[in-house]
């Protein structure tokens, strides 16, 4: 992550949140942003005061995507824009363009060579990559199942299942992924795991492939469901969830030649606010697993084991998290549209496992 280091100028946390100024400046301005038919990157940006999501290619250039959307309705105008910013830190590329506030917001995927934007509804229809320096660049959309190899991504889970690969710019779904998954996961190595939920009264399987052929399964243990996948460098985990809520996790860390069931490992599952549909369960490079909830709290493990987790502390309240190798990315915001900024709103990164948070910030 050495590249990913000089892409953000940095300041340090801080005890305070950010100063909105004058909140009826504030409001007058995003009405003009959502309104304009044509907004420009920069005021997007300021209106929408965090991002909504940010991804990384290999050479350490970052996306920043941002979304300001109707506030007294979930009709009406919104704006959307994305940003490219170098390994230097400094703006490469942006764009901006007026939405509908009904539409799903703009999402990238990282991949090598810089980023492809993930279909916003059914099918691949929307699906576009860009480069490191925020050129467009058309992708191959085929039906024809493609078996995952090192280097796919996951580009979209199910309805339907889609696959990218950087190569050559192909989107196409995976070869060989059971017709009863429910959850999928990709990981850099090429294989495909999925978590098959039978017709029957069987238990939900996690079941494995490469090269569009399958390996290996294992049973979810009773009387558990399976919930959310992740998978990276041979290390696999599943949450597990009992009625409404999340109570555990099923492990692998020799892809898949031994599972362990983690029940406890520093973790109150039973504390869990909202439901497994809001876990955020992702691997970091080195083989250790960050649990968590959005807007709420997280656990990172010890070590690779993934038996025990310490809790983070966080300089705000996380409304998203993702992982990028061994960098962590954080975001406070708002949970609907608003005129005015949250506490610590924005972009906080940790290098170092959660010890430090530094807010994100550009040097031009």
């Amino acid at each position: 992550m050495a590249a990913a280091s000089a892409a953000l100028a940095l300041t340090a946390c801080g005890p305070g949140g950010f100063d909105d100024g004058d909140s009826g400046d504030r409001e007058a301005k995003y009405k003009r942003v959502i309104e304009d038919p044509h907004p420009r990157p920069a005021d997007v940006i300021e209106a929408a005061g965090a991002p909504t999501g940010v991804v990384r290619a290999d050479d350490g250039s970052l996306l920043l995507t941002y979304d300001a959307s109707n506030v007294e309705d979930d009709e009406g105008p919104a704006a959307t824009a994305w940003r490219i910013v170098g390994p230097d830190g400094r703006t490469v590329a942006e764009h901006a363009e007026h939405a509908d506030a009904e539409a799903a917001p703009a999402a990238f995927k990282g991949v090598r060579g810089g980023f492809v934007r993930v279909p916003p509804g059914e099918g691949a229809e929307g699906a576009y990559a860009l480069d490191v320096r925020g050129k467009q660049h058309k992708v191959i959309i085929t039906d024809t199942p493609l078996r995952t190899r090192p280097g796919d991504i996951l580009l979209a889970e199910l309805e339907p299942t889609l696959i990218y690969r950087p190569a050559t710019r192909t989107v196409a779904p995976p070869a060989g992924v059971p017709g009863d998954a429910i959850r999928l996961a990709v990981d850099e190595r090429g294989t495909a795991w999925s978590l098959d939920q039978p017709l029957t009264e069987d238990p939900n399987r996690v079941v494995w492939q490469r090269d569009g052929r399958s390996v290996g399964s294992t049973a979810v243990p009773k009387p558990y469901a399976g919930g959310i996948l992740a998978a990276r460098g041979g290390t696999a985990a599943l949450s597990l969830t009992q009625g409404e809520g999340v109570r555990g996790l099923l492990v692998t860390t020799d892809g898949g030649g031994h599972w362990r069931t983690v029940l406890a490992g520093g973790i109150p599952w039973r504390e869990l606010k909202h439901g497994p549909e809001s876990l955020v369960l992702e691997l970091l490079a080195d083989g250790r697993l960050l649990v968590g909830e959005e807007g709420g709290r997280y656990w990172l493990a010890d070590d690779r084991t993934n038996s025990a987790f310490h809790e983070l502390k966080t300089p705000a309240k996380f409304t998203s998290f993702t992982v990028d190798g061994t960098t962590l990315y954080g975001i406070a915001d708002a949970t609907t549209a608003t005129y005015n900024l949250v506490k610590g709103e924005g972009l906080w990164v940790s290098r170092d496992g959660g010890r430090e948070w530094r807010r994100y910030g550009q040097r031009g």
